[in-house]
């Protein structure tokens, strides 16, 4: 039996299938140097980085999302799905046992090869027996599968981070937006009163001979302009309250609930330099990684498919002829001994297999390429977009005071008579523009901020997940 083995195995050696181009090259990953990641030491953001903007309302709204959002159980369906073949692959790797039990009544051929007294008579043939198989699986094509699953489930595990980091994104920066649409109406609305109130001026002057009905056409002009402007801004509020409603998983009167807050300032911090860790702490770099190392495994097995698959067999149970010998002494049957399969001409259809894996991995390692540039370069993005407002929001604050500043005077002197009404309308019109941008400039803060944050993982670690 054991020569018999040896054979067997010299036999199935010599006649593998060849593979064609086995040691193919493919693209290279590029590594985080060629892009100027450095070992630098920075402030990551917590799992929870949006608590630091102390608003209570927005941890609510978030902490629902994360309940309630068709997008992250979608994801984690996905991962679901990549254990359950992480288990699918382990298991063919341990031996496999199974019962199995045939009973068939029959009639046997009296002009076939069964001897009187069977041959015409029927008969119960029935078989009870266990059967135990094992893969020695002695070139890891297994082995590899099961890797490849592993990797592509821990790919899993991170692309359930990027759809939550995408997920908390997307409702801090709509609720930014929100608010920046709920402090507009505010602003808008003042600018509605003042114009009122210079439309009354306007009829004062009117009435003393000082203006014509020219001004009072282009001071009501002015507030029914402001008015359409304010109908637009409450409309964009409408629609961003929708959108953050969906977000949470709700229907759009969810929300109505959402409510102007008073936001703590955005805190300091950008990194001077592009972190090495980054590596390791944006869930898209890590899964796309893991993809590639999946790929490399699946190349392993498809190789390893050239190879003699080789099993163990053995088996113990009971036949006989009729129910009441089954159990019997004389029924017990048993037998082991190995099954080897070996390809040796199969149409080319193990290297077209070894081709495609090998694709696939090429193409894993091309999408790596392409999410650490785009990662390295929102996060340069965000840092420098950050740097730049710090200045812009100087110069327009100076730009809001002295603007509101001259309006004010401009209103005094066409109420005392020493004005006229263009100095007031231009004033006007400045500030308007001005109050809007200081709000814009205001959220644009809060918005760049959380995009720093996410572009820095959304507190996500390879090191503390896996």
């Amino acid at each position: 039996m054991k020569s018999l083995f040896s054979l067997l195995l010299v036999l199935a050696l010599s006649g593998c299938a060849s593979i064609h181009d086995p040691d193919h090259p493919g693209p290279k990953e590029i590594q985080g140097e060629q892009l100027g990641l450095q070992s630098s030491t920075i402030e990551w953001p917590l799992v929870q980085w949006w608590t630091r903007y102390n608003d209570p309302q927005l941890n609510r709204l978030i902490a629902e999302a994360l309940q309630n959002s068709p997008s992250l159980a979608v994801a984690q369906a996905r991962l679901n799905m990549a254990n359950a073949a992480v288990e699918g692959a382990r298991a063919v790797q341990l031996p496999q046992l199974n019962a199995a039990y045939n009973q068939t009544r029959q009639r046997y051929s009296e002009n076939y090869i069964y001897p009187d007294p069977l041959g015409g008579s029927m008969e119960t043939d029935a078989s009870l027996r266990l059967n135990l198989g094992i893969n020695l699986d002695l070139w890891g094509k297994n082995r590899a599968r099961t890797a490849a699953a592993a990797s592509r489930a821990q790919a899993s595990q991170a692309e359930s981070q990027m759809a939550r980091n995408a997920l908390i994104s997307a409702v801090t920066q709509s609720y930014f937006n929100l608010q920046n649409a709920l402090a507009q109406h505010d602003t808008v609305a003042k600018i509605v009163t003042q114009l009122e109130k210079v439309l009354a001026i306007t009829h004062d002057r009117v009435g003393a001979g000082l203006d014509t009905q020219v001004e009072i056409n282009q001071a009501d002009s002015a507030v029914s302009s402001a008015k359409v402007q304010l109908n637009q801004i409450n409309t964009n509020a409408d629609l961003l309250r929708h959108q953050l409603a969906s977000l949470l998983g709700a229907g759009p009167a969810r929300g109505n609930d959402i409510t102007l807050a008073t936001l703590a300032k955005p805190p300091a911090g950008i990194p001077e330099q592009l972190p090495m860790n980054l590596l390791g702490r944006r869930p898209d770099i890590v899964a796309a990684k893991l993809q590639v190392q999946a790929g490399s495994s699946e190349i392993s097995a498809a190789k390893a498919a050239f190879f003699p698959d080789i099993n163990l067999s053995a088996f113990a149970g009971f036949m006989s002829l009729g129910l009441s010998n089954l159990l019997q002494s004389g029924s017990q049957t048993y037998g082991v001994g190995p099954a080897i399969t070996l390809p040796i001409f199969n149409g080319g259809a193990l290297n077209a297999q070894l081709k495609g894996k090998q694709a696939e991995r090429d193409l894993a390692i091309a999408n790596y390429n392409q999410t650490l540039l785009t990662a390295v370069r929102e996060v340069a993005d965000a840092s420098t977009a950050i740097r730049a407002l710090q200045q812009q929001t100087i110069d327009q604050h100076a730009s809001y005071r002295a603007i509101s500043s001259a309006y004010d005077i401009a209103v005094r002197r066409y109420r005392s008579g020493l004005g006229n009404f263009v100095q007031v309308l231009l004033a006007q019109n400045e500030v308007q523009k001005q109050a809007l941008l200081d709000t814009d400039i205001r959220v644009r803060a809060y918005n760049l901020d959380a995009q720093l944050a996410t572009a820095l993982g959304g507190g996500y670690d390879i090191n503390t997940t896996h």
